[in-house]
């Protein structure tokens, strides 16, 4: 024991100045951290005013920052409550206007004012004048045209004739007069076939017109008819014309015409066409038979100058049917015939 306590003095002795010791160089640590700011201090007293501004800027800048960005944080965090708040708002409202839409008809009320509210304003006279005017020009504008459909020279078996088909009108988009003649004959010759129809046109749907009038044949013979047809677009965009007559001498015809613009380029355009022609009866004065008397496909290819004129140049196959073809060869006449033709249509 008395050793232990004798050697137990000098180590405490030998610890005790080692312990100040590391206590003293933690001081010159704490002195350590601290001499970075005597040094940046004395670094900035030996370089320019302008360097030590430079250097104290950032501090004043760092502060200045600190302080804005910590009282913009702030206001972050509020901001997106009341961003969040408002589109909640925006939301509920939106969906509250959805709810709101009316449904069926508009209630009474919407109509106890007056018809024309306008009129206690400018006078019920001047708006009665102001409203037919702006029928007059959007709604009932008249408008006419008149088309040369077909105006050609026909070649067949050695024999030269022409043709015209021209149709015309004048009116509105429900009613209008229309005027149409076809007719046929020898180029230099007479005039074999001629007539003449003047029809009233009424809509009866948004691609035909319902028509109804008088023809009146000058040629072979002076003959007067009734006429009911009806005349559009079907579908597949074929031009319809399709028509009964009824002659003042009791016989019953009809005739239907279809007829298809196959465009090839814009101005190039194929033209498939057919005329069917038909009778209730014989009508011997005419070399007609009973039943299905004439049929005549054929195609044209035009090229259109200008949308309003454009010849053509074609091919027709023309045969007469049924009884119509027997009185035909019993005159020594051939039924069927193939036509090289060469024409113009032309609108203005």
């Amino acid at each position: 024991m008395r050793l232990a306590s004798t050697l137990a003095l000098p180590l405490m002795a030998l610890a005790l100045p080692a312990a100040a010791q590391d206590h003293s160089a933690h001081g010159q640590h704490a002195q350590h951290e601290e001499k970075p700011q005597a040094d940046h201090s004395g670094h900035a007293m030996p370089d320019h005013s302008a360097h030590a501004q430079h250097e104290e800027k950032p501090q004043e800048d760092h502060s200045g920052h600190a302080m804005p960005d910590h009282s913009a944080h702030g206001q972050h965090e509020e901001k997106p409550q009341e961003d969040h708040t408002g589109h909640a708002m925006m939301a509920d409202h939106s969906m509250h206007q959805v709810g709101d839409v009316p449904q069926g008809p508009p209630p009474p009320e919407a109509f106890e004012g007056p018809q024309h509210a306008a009129d206690a304003i400018f006078g019920a006279e001047a708006m009665a004048e102001a409203r037919a005017n702006n029928h007059a020009t959007h709604g009932d504008m008249l408008t006419g045209t008149l088309m040369a459909e077909r105006l050609e020279a026909r070649f067949k078996d050695g024999e030269e004739g022409f043709l015209w088909d021209l149709q015309g009108w004048y009116g509105g988009d429900i009613d209008n007069f229309v005027l149409k003649s076809e007719g046929e004959g020898e180029l230099g010759g007479e005039i074999e076939d001629a007539e003449i129809q003047a029809l009233w046109g009424h809509a009866i749907g948004p691609f035909f017109d319902l028509q109804a009038g008088a023809r009146i044949d000058l040629e072979p013979d002076t003959r007067s008819h009734l006429v009911l047809g009806i005349q559009g677009l079907a579908p597949y965009m074929w031009h319809v014309d399709g028509a009964l007559f009824l002659s003042d001498r009791g016989d019953l015809t009809a005739r239907i015409e279809g007829e298809y613009d196959q465009k090839i380029t814009q101005a190039l355009i194929l033209q498939p066409r057919v005329e069917l022609e038909l009778s209730a009866q014989d009508i011997p004065e005419r070399a007609i038979g009973a039943g299905l008397t004439k049929i005549e496909p054929g195609l044209r290819l035009r090229y259109e100058i200008a949308r309003e004129f454009a010849p053509y140049v074609g091919v027709e196959y023309e045969a007469k049917l049924g009884e119509t073809a027997d009185i035909a060869r019993a005159a020594g006449e051939d039924p069927n015939a193939l036509v090289a033709l060469v024409g113009i249509r032309a609108w203005f």
